[in-house]
Order: structure tokens, then sequence, then C-alpha cells
């Protein structure tokens, strides 16, 4: 996982920390296209002391760590209970109703069109990625971690990478869920739902990423992980 710094790119940060990518958007900084920019010249782009801006995204980190329940199983039924039935469910309407906007919206010049494709590859990415995790990963952990968990872990974390470079193409594909001043009622209802689907799936993976998967493995990323005793 990055570490979160002046140098840290506003791309990684957008796609890793839950509230990050709505903060960017406040203030006009771009993450999909632009996305390797370090923070620090993002800030300096658009005029905000980067320091400031380091500040409220170190305020973010921490919310989000404090969100979580402390007890292992607790974690992984909240991780299972609150996202992973969640994400399949909002996947189910998304597609179908960005399909829908795409054609009948086709000739408009804000049209988002590649999105339902961007979703549907998505969706191949996102649910083997949670049986996997719900079959292997979740048990393996409930009970004696098997030596090789540190390897499936790291398979998660890769997962979560290209997950987040879907989410990108989304953020790019709907110009950052910014609907035209004549959007129906379909694309409204579309936007709005792929932004909370969006800032789920960012804070589903900073909790295995950030909270879970380091009490799992020596090689975390975190300072001072450790195995569960």
């Amino acid at each position: 996982m990055t570490k979160l710094n002046l140098d840290t790119t506003v791309g990684a940060i957008a796609c890793e920390l839950p509230g990050a990518a709505e903060l960017f958007r406040q203030h006009g900084i771009g993450f999909c296209c632009d996305g390797d920019v370090s923070l620090a010249d993002a800030a300096v782009e658009v005029g905000i002391v980067a320091r400031d801006l380091l500040e409220r995204l170190q305020a973010l980190e921490q919310a989000a760590r404090r969100d979580a329940p402390d007890g292992t199983n607790e974690l992984i039924a909240h991780i299972l209970e609150r996202y992973h039935q969640t994400h399949r469910n909002d996947l189910e309407w998304l597609i179908p109703l960005a399909q829908k906007v795409e054609h009948v919206h086709a000739a408009h010049p804000d049209a988002p069109l590649g999105l339902a494709k961007a979703l549907v590859d998505l969706q191949d990415q996102l649910v083997p990625h949670m049986a996997r995790e719900e079959l292997a990963l979740f048990p393996m952990m409930r009970n004696e971690p098997d030596p090789d968990i540190e390897h499936l872990i790291g398979r998660m974390r890769d997962d979560h990478v290209c997950e987040g470079e879907s989410l990108a193409t989304i953020e790019h594909l709907t110009h950052g869920f910014t609907l035209p001043g004549d959007a129906c009622r379909s694309w409204t209802a579309l936007y709005v739902g792929l932004r909370k689907f969006s800032d789920d799936l960012v804070t589903h993976m900073h909790l295995e990423n950030k909270v879970l998967f380091p009490r799992f493995s020596y090689l975390g990323e975190d300072e001072g992980a450790a195995p569960p005793s």
C-alpha cells in the first residue's frame, strides 16, 4: 500500500483512502488522467497549501481506522455484511442502467460511452476476488492461519490495485460523476449510485489493506504490523 506523504501521487491516494476522492473533487484536483502527479505538485497547481491538504488526508486516514471493528472476526463479518453483498447488488442494477444511459444519450457530448463495459470488467475482477476471500482467505484467518496466507494476501493486494485502476477509469468516463445540466432521472440515478459504489469499494479495500491484512503478515506494510497471537 502507498505511504501517505507529499510525494504520494493523487491517483494512488484517491483509490486507496476513503474520502480522498471527494476532497480532491472539492478542490478541483484531477486524479484519473492526471493521477501520476504528486500531492505537493497538485496542491501548487490549484493554489492551496500542500501541508494543509496532507493534514486533511491524514485525518481521513485516522477516521477510517477508528471506524473498523477491533476484533478480527468482527472485522471480517463487517466486511462481508457491509461490502461484499452490497457490491454484488449494486453492480446488478448499475450495469443495465449504464447500458440504458449510453444507448439513450449516445449522441450527447457528455455521454459516458464505455462505462457499461468498464463496470462489467470491474465486476469480472471483483466477484471472483470476493469469492476467494469468502472461500479461502477469511476461513483461514478465522482458524489457524496457513503458511501460504501471505501469498494469498499478496494476491488480494494485487487484485485491489487492478480494482483501483478500474475505479479511475470510471471516474474519467463520468468526468468525476459530473452530470450535465439536462441530465435525465436515469442518468442522475446512475451517477449517484456510482459515486456511492466507488466510495464503498475504496473503504472496503482500505479496511483490508490497512487494517485486516497486516494482522496476518510479517511483511505488512504498516510499521509495527505483526502476526496475530
